[in-house]
């Protein structure tokens, strides 16, 4: 069963815009024959959704332990179709990108079912725990108070960095989190680099990282790590592409990390003999699953490239899976991603918490979380009463600036 889902999400602000008053999420419920129900969550958007539910029907009889038969089905029903997305923050598109996005929520669901048979958590399947919490960054936004016409939410507005610092101040007050992420491109990079400098003061003992998404060019991007020399643990995605990257990586101090220029098995070659990055940001939501993202990792390791792990707007179910799959990957080198502190509503019965800026790794058989039914009725109906059927940050912020374009190494 395939349920798309809508959770109230703030205005986040970012390089392709800011995010529309509504997240899409799509939730997948694989049922056995004895009444077992394996869960998984992945992106909501309206082509998206045509291709988790065009495959569905042909994983009917599927052994629930043949994820290479899962993989197999996918394909021959999805033959080569693709579907883009309107934001572009996850790096180009492709029909083997779009069939790895449809793979992964059905076989974390598989994984999930395995658990539960086996009476084992997921990490247990994919080589048992290393670690017995997963640590996550706070992930800070340039921000408004409020949605166009709405009512001024709990966080208020960020667009400086003293609202920066106040934002990050009440994420570690809350969560505990020992490391910090903001999300640039916003505005020009020297407001940017006030931001960090900022944040660095306030907060010195957490490492400060930060992602523009590829809104600046290579030269830009040089100075502002120049300038940021000592300042940032990584600094994420600054320009477009491999070779722009390997560029700027030449003269930068700190190492660059991806989630846009490396987002496919094929583009690790080129990567590695360009030096573009020094540290992936996996995400098993399109690189295939989490025993896919398990084979990132062994690369990663096999070339000296650091991990961590990339996050868009979730809801508990997809949490659970990257726990999981944190918990047993030892060369996980940096604290994850997560947008959870900005999700005001979840999917699951009883959904995992951050503690001292980590999340314990559950040890119940499957993923260890349960579906809440009313809350996937209730979330599907602001799905159905939204009017939004895919994500588009950059119409959105044109509702208030008409002239804005999203910015590919516009600074």
């Amino acid at each position: 069963m395939v349920t798309p889902v809508a959770f109230a999400d703030p205005p986040l602000l970012n390089a392709a815009g800011v995010h529309q008053p509504w997240a899409l999420r799509a939730i997948i419920q694989v049922r056995t024959g004895s009444g077992l129900v394996g869960l998984g969550e992945t992106y909501g958007d309206a082509d998206h959704l045509a291709l988790l539910r065009r495959a569905a029907p042909a994983l009917r009889g599927l052994d629930v332990f043949d994820t290479n038969g899962l993989t197999a089905r996918v394909a021959a029903v999805l033959r080569g179709a693709d579907a883009p997305d309107a934001h572009g923050l996850t790096g180009p598109t492709s029909p083997q990108k779009s069939l790895a996005r449809v793979v992964a929520p059905y076989e974390v669901a598989l994984l999930d079912l395995a658990g539960q048979l086996t009476d084992r958590p997921v990490h247990a399947l994919l080589g048992g725990k290393v670690r017995d919490a997963v640590p996550f960054a706070a992930y800070l936004f340039y921000k408004w108070d409020r949605h166009p016409g709405g009512e001024p939410d709990a966080w208020g507005a960020a667009l400086d960095p003293d609202g920066i610092v106040a934002q990050a101040r009440a994420m570690v007050d809350r969560y505990g989190f020992r490391s910090l992420k903001l999300k640039g491109g916003v505005f020009e990079p020297d407001a940017e680099i006030a931001a960090v400098r900022a944040l660095r003061r306030a907060f010195p003992d957490l490492p400060t990282r930060l992602d523009p998404n590829a809104a600046w060019t290579p030269q830009t991007s040089t100075r502002v790590a120049a300038e940021l020399a000592g300042e940032l643990e990584y600094l994420e995605d600054p320009t477009p592409g491999r070779v722009g990257m390997a560029e700027v990586a030449a003269a930068a101090s700190m190492p660059l990390a991806t989630n846009m220029c490396v987002v496919a098995f094929d583009h690790l070659p080129e990567a590695v003999r360009l030096g573009s990055v020094g540290v992936v940001l996996g995400d098993h939501h399109y690189w295939g699953g989490l025993r896919a993202s398990a084979q990132l990792a062994a690369i990663c390791a096999t070339f000296g490239l650091g991990l961590s792990m990339h996050s868009n707007s979730h809801l508990g179910i997809s949490l659970a899976a990257m726990v999981h799959l944190a918990a047993a990957t030892p060369t996980l080198s940096y604290a994850c991603d997560t947008h959870i502190p900005w999700a005001e509503d979840d999917i699951v019965t009883a959904p995992l918490s951050i503690v001292d800026g980590a999340v314990p790794v559950p040890d119940a058989p499957g993923l260890g979380v349960r579906l809440d039914e009313a809350a996937l009725d209730r979330l599907h109906r602001q799905y159905l009463a939204c009017g939004i059927d895919r994500r588009d940050d950059e119409a959105y912020l044109r509702t208030v600036d008409p002239g804005f374009t999203r910015r590919v190494a516009a600074w």
